[in-house]
């Protein structure tokens, strides 16, 4: 952990977002891990100089700046390669961590579970072996050899990096074991019929918030950038009584450093199997839009197209920080049959009850629908039934037992296999009202 009193930012204005909003923001990601914000400015590029990113002079306005402010970190809210980042510390005379870097410090401070600080550490790792081209002087110096080191005349540069490719290694060996036990809770998952449906969106947009207010779970859930780090499930009722597991998961951000993107891959495969997701976006946040984009961006690179098969549903929280005429009118749409987005406050609880009635009803999009008729002395195949699928309507007769049975995509070869020519396929997808 890095608790640091004095902290120096510089922003670099990227296309697409507000560069003031992108300064806040960055602020918002020092506040995460306590840093104090002595100074910030928004740097205006033409282009990138090659040695520094930023120009000559302004290289040095900031260094005349931090020989009086004396802050002990300069933090560039932009991709730094390591030629860059070493130059910018012998200039400025402190240390000099990127967006990367950052993000990365916030990650390794907050991640709780095994499996999240085996990532943090594998992210954090693959960052390091990319700065040692000599970006640290240290670096350069020769040592000595001892057997199981490295041989005689061996460079610390080479032997940093061999030591890390090696615990790199290690790390994926044993996330791939993570990896394995979380397939097998998830296939385990499967064989009860609960949909998965998973919380995701911008960093702070209130997705641990809701899921607590959905579940009357204690998920920790601050004014922070990245509160959230380690996924959550919890087993949920909807209105129309079936049962579904919701999942809350680390937020996404703008730039998302990409050795995050590869390291919490197991931690995002609750989304990429997900029956449903759930967009939740602050409609409050100027840059509610922007947002937006960010996290489809994300989604679209671990494979998920938001036009695709996979159900997307929005959800546009925090109406309660909105102007009463505005939050009154997105209110009044949500009562319209199939709106969406659906808005929700999930720290009012206003529309949350129609968001579970627009989540069933999505699920409902895909389900099949069947006429079981079992033999009244059928207890056990009467029982999967009801186990394995919603039952929508029942007629107890003398000669047996009439059901009518919503099932969900992966349980429909089961199903048939179960009970055979018992079953009659009324329609091959049946939309629930």
């Amino acid at each position: 952990m890095l608790h640091i009193a004095h902290k120096r930012r510089v922003q670099t204005g990227l296309a697409g977002r507000d560069a003031q909003s992108r300064l806040d923001e960055a602020v918002g990601l020092t506040a995460a891990i306590g840093l104090d914000v002595v100074a910030a400015h928004v740097v205006t590029l033409a282009r990138t100089t090659p040695t520094t990113l930023i120009g000559r002079g302004k290289v040095a306005e900031i260094a005349a700046e931090a020989r009086a402010l004396e802050p002990e970190v300069v933090v560039v809210n932009a991709q730094l390669t390591p030629v860059q980042q070493r130059n910018l510390e012998r200039a400025w005379n402190v240390k000099v961590p990127d967006r990367t870097a950052l993000i990365l410090e916030i990650f390794g401070e907050r991640a709780q579970t095994r499996e999240g600080r085996l990532q943090v550490e594998l992210a954090h790792l693959t960052y390091q072996r990319s700065r040692l081209v000599r970006s640290w002087t240290h670096l350069e110096r020769q040592r000595g050899g001892f057997g199981f080191l490295g041989g005689p005349g061996e460079t610390q540069i080479e032997s940093d990096r061999r030591l890390i490719g090696e615990r790199i290694a290690r790390l994926r060996k044993e996330l791939e074991e993570v990896k394995r036990t979380r397939g097998l809770h998830r296939r385990a998952r499967k064989r009860v019929p609960y949909p998965v449906v998973a919380l995701v969106g911008y960093t702070n947009a209130g997705k641990s918030t809701l899921f607590n207010a959905l579940t009357k779970s204690a998920v920790t859930a601050e004014d922070l950038l990245f509160a959230t780090l380690d996924p959550t499930m919890r087993a949920l009722g909807l209105p129309d009584r079936r049962q579904i597991i919701l999942s809350d998961t680390v937020g996404f951000i703008s730039d998302l450093p990409h050795e995050l993107v590869a390291a919490f891959r197991a931690t995002l495969e609750e989304v990429l199997e997900a029956d449903v997701i759930v967009h939740v976006r602050d409609a409050h946040h100027p840059d509610s839009e922007a947002q937006k984009a960010d996290v489809l961006e994300v989604l679209a690179e671990l494979g998920i197209d938001a036009h695709g098969e996979r159900p997307i549903l929005e959800a546009l929280n925090k109406i309660d920080l909105m102007e009463p005429a505005v939050r009154k009118g997105l209110l009044a749409r949500n009562v319209a049959a199939h709106a969406e987005p659906v808005a929700i406050s999930a720290v009012t609880g206003e529309g949350l009850s129609v968001l579970l009635d627009r989540i069933g009803q999505v699920l409902g999009r895909s389900q099949s629908v069947f006429d079981v008729t079992l033999d009244v002395a059928d207890g056990a195949g009467l029982a999967w039934a009801y186990a394995h699928g919603r039952v929508l309507d029942r007629c107890d007769r003398a000669e047996g037992v009439a059901l009518r049975v919503a099932v969900d995509p992966q349980h429909v070869d089961s199903f048939l296999a179960r009970f055979g020519d018992k079953i009659a396929l009324e329609e091959a997808v049946r939309r629930a009202s």
